[in-house]
């Protein structure tokens, strides 16, 4: 007869490792601190790699980025409460952005939590989560941890991706159970994000309206970035022939480059289009919410839109939607190619060709300001050295933020490989610089240039440690203008004293935080200096700072979205 205390046991450490690996998990983003600490100790020591940062929301936001580059989600551990709460930022941020990532956070116990008893950190944070994630789960029992990774992982990922809450009270890291057993409770995840194909009906709607249009146009988010549909979204492009406009983070679908973009004539495309196909993007406030101004005025009450989003509540969400198309994006567009034919016509001439006159004019006067070299960098001069350098490296990826840094970045830097260009997304919020940086990195072992606004490197800067620490091939260029938008403002206090609210300290040494913590900090002061200060840093895959110095004057007031600062808007009218 066999003793059961002869048996080998397993506690709950082991198997939420153990459940992580089992479904590809192999990075965890994360702050150590109790009562997680021992967590990604062991973690560690099975084999994962815990990424460790100075601040949780940014371990999220690096979670966010990893979901987003891999399609699998991203981990961020954080300890309870506070940290919990700074992860929060990412969570929702992700959920937003449609980015599959679940938070992890350890918490206080159940029944001291419920009767406010006064624990360590105490806080009931499964009902904080609840309202600002995809789904949220509470894991009280080891045997149960196999179904709430399985649960949180297909939930991350299926439909439309997002941010998923898992709550580990204390004491279910330490409980034990037959290792077998225990085995046996764990799920492999099997078709996460199954295809979900569109209705026949649909898709043949949706061709008969492109069939019809005169000045047809395709607009392509981040979703579709997502997709991974590169090949079938590049040949229902290049069949049809219509032309394309590639949201931030879509850039690279196709090249910038590619005879087809408009994304140099955008205001014209936008204004002018009688039918819009949307794949993967939604007509939300970085899309005038598809009319106004932007879409022409009077031209917006004829037009028609087509859209393709897994989420069938998306359409209708601001104008009607002509064609609905749902499901996901691979299946829906590879429906569309199939029922082209063989004798697709093109779009009318005149539309392209107008397209054409104005992307070529409008190139040309931009390829004459970026030849300019002032004599203090401007936005064109120093952006001009990023567009060269990943022309020259288009492995390499780009994590820009901003107000100005980002506005500019978007239109002069040409992306040519997809999910190159990581951004503010959805929200546009400042911080995701170093996170998104750091998972770039580790997820996919390229060199990273992060283009940051002195203002929003001022979010995450102190993450150039981790950064060092992990030895990671990132390449950070701060535009230091001396504040945010500029650094002219004055006090308009009869007082006088302080300086404005929005201006930095003059001249400041960023590059020597990162030499602060072993890597290379350098001063470029004109585009020569940039350009072979980021050279070197791309070859050496060293971590570097660059501390870039750009005009102070040179920036405008919230960069492009002027229209959303109500007082600079009252000053336009």
């Amino acid at each position: 007869m066999t003793n059961d205390t002869t048996r080998e046991q397993t506690d709950g450490f082991h198997l939420l490792i153990d459940a992580l690996k089992l479904n590809g998990i192999e990075n965890i983003y994360a702050l150590p601190g109790i009562p997680i600490t021992d967590l990604t100790r062991k973690a560690q020591a099975e084999g994962m790699r815990v990424i460790s940062f100075r601040h949780e929301q940014h371990a999220g936001n690096a979670a966010a980025a990893a979901g987003f580059l891999t399609g699998k989600p991203g981990i961020c551990l954080t300890v309870s409460a506070p940290g919990f709460l700074n992860g929060l930022t990412a969570l929702a941020n992700a959920t937003t952005n449609c980015f599959p990532m679940i938070l992890i956070s350890g918490s206080s116990e159940r029944e001291i939590v419920d009767l406010q008893q006064g624990d360590y950190e105490e806080m009931d944070q499964l009902a904080i989560a609840k309202p600002l994630c995809k789904a949220a789960f509470r894991v009280l029992h080891a045997e149960d941890i196999g179904v709430g990774i399985a649960r949180a992982i297909r939930s991350a990922v299926s439909g439309r991706p997002g941010g998923v809450y898992l709550d580990l009270p204390a004491k279910l890291f330490a409980q034990s159970m037959d290792a077998e057993a225990g085995k046996q409770s764990l799920i492999k995840v099997v078709d996460a994000a199954p295809r979900q194909l569109p209705a026949p009906d649909s898709v043949q709607r949706a061709l008969d309206l492109l069939k019809g249009a005169k000045r047809p146009l395709i607009v392509l988010g981040k979703g579709a970035a997502y997709a991974r549909a590169d090949s079938e979204i590049r040949a229902l492009i290049e069949k049809t022939g219509i032309p394309y406009l590639p949201m931030s983070m879509a850039k690279g679908l196709l090249p910038d480059t590619h005879a087809q973009s408009a994304s140099a004539t955008r205001s014209y495309v936008l204004a002018e289009a009688d039918v819009v196909m949307l794949v993967g993007a939604r007509l939300n406030w970085l899309l005038s919410h598809g009319k106004g101004k932007t879409w022409g005025g009077d031209n917006a009450k004829t037009r028609q839109f087509i859209q393709i989003d897994i989420s069938p509540t998306e359409m209708d969400s601001n104008v009607p939607i002509a064609a609905p198309l749902v499901g996901d994006i691979g299946s829906c567009v590879s429906a569309l190619v199939a029922g082209l034919g063989s004798n697709w016509a093109k779009p009318p001439s005149d539309w392209t060709q107008a397209i054409g006159e104005r992307k070529d004019k409008n190139l040309s006067k931009m390829a004459e300001t970026l030849a300019a070299n002032p004599p203090v960098m401007n936005f064109h001069s120093a952006l001009n050295v990023v567009r060269n350098a990943i022309k020259a490296r288009p492995d390499a990826i780009l994590v820009n933020e901003g107000a100005n840094t980002l506005d500019f970045a978007r239109s002069i830097v040409d992306m040519y490989e997809p999910r190159k260009r990581l951004d503010v997304g959805t929200w546009g919020i400042m911080g995701i610089g170093m996170g998104f940086a750091v998972a770039a990195a580790v997820e996919t072992g390229k060199p990273v240039i992060a283009v940051e606004g002195d203002s929003a490197f001022g979010f995450s800067g102190m993450e150039v440690e981790t950064i060092c620490r992990y030895n990671l091939p990132v390449c950070v260029i701060v535009f230091n203008n001396n504040g945010i938008y500029k650094g002219t403002d004055k006090n308009m206090s009869p007082q006088g004293g302080d300086v404005a609210p929005t201006v930095f300290v003059k001249g400041a040494r960023y590059e020597m935080m990162m030499q602060a913590f072993g890597g290379v900090g350098v001063v470029a002061n004109n585009p020569a200096e940039l350009e072979k200060a980021l050279d070197e840093a791309v070859k050496s895959g060293k971590p570097t700072l660059i501390n870039a110095i750009i005009d102070e004057t040179a920036g405008t007031e919230s960069g492009r979205i002027t229209s959303l600062n109500p007082q600079s808007a009252a000053k336009k009218k």
